[in-house]
């Protein structure tokens, strides 16, 4: 580990960290996704046909390599990369572990106890808001073509939460940034809740894997919670971060 702290010191720019650059390169991506994405919508709607059923491998789309694009990253996240994946998303591997010592069992309790009250109150948020796609669907205000457009706006609010301003850190979850964040890899379930209502291949394959990385964190969180606390962890503390991606 400490030989890539080293190297992502050396390679910064004018005090911005190769992480933050690459995470901003990404939102870059992400929104010009979106726009290619409302492009098509207008040119040619039948491109949505590979969501339902299994129109997956009945027609080739610019969808699918959006779906690729989406399940390497998702796979990325479940393998320690830290070249290409910040802490935030990697500290529940034993392998970026690094122990602090001092620390008692009861702040750890206190620690992971605040966090789940955190967490949990994400978790409500994100099911109101399930809740309220589920009734537009029903409802037909949205259709495929809708429900697809919510999960590539959710796509790009995901890395402006990092690379910009977090309301879930702020309001929810208070805590100090992303390396720390206790839900850092809910990002793709959460992106993908709109494929709950789109019955396909296509959704239900992405939306699967992502329970896969939820669970995957979830389960090392409740093995090894001293991985995801600073006080525990001395890699997650300001003083040793080389991700930086709060700027500072």
């Amino acid at each position: 580990m400490e030989k890539l702290e080293k190297t992502a010191v050396k390679k910064g720019i004018k005090g911005v960290s190769v992480m933050l650059r690459k995470y901003r390169l990404r939102l870059a991506f992400r929104v010009l996704t979106a726009a290619a994405t409302v492009w098509v919508l207008l040119a040619d709607r039948t491109a949505f046909q590979v969501l339902t059923g299994w129109g997956f491998w009945q027609k080739l789309s610019p969808l699918h390599l959006l779906w690729v694009i989406w399940m390497v990253d998702m796979v990325l996240q479940l393998i320690p990369v830290r070249e290409v994946m910040a802490l935030g998303s990697q500290k529940q591997f034993g392998r970026w572990y690094r122990p602090a010592a001092g620390w008692r069992e009861e702040e750890l309790a206190a620690y992971v106890r605040r966090s789940d009250r955190g967490a949990n109150k994400v978790l409500v948020s994100w099911v109101a808001m399930t809740i309220a796609l589920g009734v537009l669907r029903s409802t037909e205000v949205f259709g495929p073509e809708e429900l697809f457009l919510s999960a590539v706006f959710f796509y790009v609010c995901d890395l402006i939460c990092v690379v910009v301003w977090c309301p879930f850190r702020t309001f929810l979850m208070k805590n100090r940034c992303c390396t720390t964040c206790r839900i850092f890899n809910w990002d793709h379930l959460m992106m993908f809740v709109p494929f709950l209502f789109v019955p396909g291949f296509y959704g239900w394959t992405l939306l699967g894997m992502a329970v896969v990385v939820v669970v995957v964190w979830e389960v090392l969180w409740h093995r090894h919670p001293e991985r995801f606390w600073e006080g525990s962890n001395q890699a997650l503390r300001c003083a040793n971060c080389t991700d930086r991606l709060c700027g500072r």
